[in-house]
């Protein structure tokens, strides 16, 4: 079974954290020493970004995480190898996130092929447009067993969330707003109301909130809401300021458990 799909068969009611960071930054090397620390810290699933020079869905702080992790070196087959070399010690779920020019220059076969050798579960492709995904992506990823996971807003349609809800599997990307990564400090009553819509419309998915979250009240609220929180810029930025991961997750932690 795909390692996502039994994290959350698995989970029974807990709700789970899911941590992001930019593969290549602090530094280039530090990609395994980083998922072994996030393991010890009991985070359930680890998106691993693929560094690129115009992430339009992101905010300033990955933006210039991936900014020093290209500058660094960082490409796509390099990570596929730091990944390959740890495949046998992490036992989180890995979920590769990157837009679709480096995964298009890689090749689509390769790359659910390389995901595979490394040990990685899925993938989020934020500018990869629902049809190509059908006709081009989810063939290939299908045969490999990989996930493709789907991002969803306040703005998207019904209709398209169920398509979404019945054309993919792992879980669903519920972005909590229509705007760039970042840390908010608390979610207004618009966006707890887009929680609740789609909570009541009974997907088959489960759900994963992201964007913005970064301290007890956004974390909470999230959980409430799905099955899990996401958090990026909140502890990429943690993680450059301390350039060692144990500490990135310990203020982390002290973070999320303020008022």
């Amino acid at each position: 079974m795909n390692k996502i799909n039994e994290l959350f068969d698995n989970a029974r009611g807990r709700k789970l954290l899911s941590l992001y960071f930019c593969a290549g930054c602090p530094t280039a090397d530090g990609t395994a020493d980083t998922l072994r620390a996030m393991q010890r810290h009991g985070i359930d699933i680890v998106e691993v970004g693929i560094p690129f020079s115009d992430p339009m869905a992101d905010g300033p702080v990955i933006q210039d995480a991936a900014t020093k992790a290209l500058r660094g070196g960082m490409t796509l087959a390099r990570l596929f190898a730091q990944l390959k070399a740890v495949k046998d010690e992490i036992t989180m779920p890995l979920v590769l996130m990157g837009y679709l020019n480096p995964i298009m220059q890689y090749g689509i076969e390769r790359f659910c092929q390389s995901c595979v050798e490394s040990g990685v579960a899925g993938a989020i492709i934020p500018d990869l447009p629902f049809r190509d995904y059908m006709e081009t992506v989810k063939p290939v990823a299908d045969r490999h067993d990989v996930r493709i996971i789907m991002l969803i807003t306040p703005e998207t349609s019904e209709e398209r969330i169920r398509s979404i809800d019945e054309h993919t599997d792992g879980f669903i990307y519920m972005v909590s707003s229509a705007a760039t990564t970042g840390a908010q400090k608390l979610f207004d009553g618009e966006k707890l109301e887009y929680f609740r819509r789609v909570g009541a419309m009974g997907l088959r998915n489960p759900r994963m909130v992201g964007f913005g979250i970064s301290n007890r009240q956004t974390l909470e609220s999230s959980q409430a809401n799905a099955a899990g929180a996401i958090i990026g810029s909140k502890f990429v930025a943690l993680l450059n300021e301390s350039r060692n991961a144990d500490e990135a997750l310990d203020r982390l932690a002290e973070a999320l458990a303020g008022d």
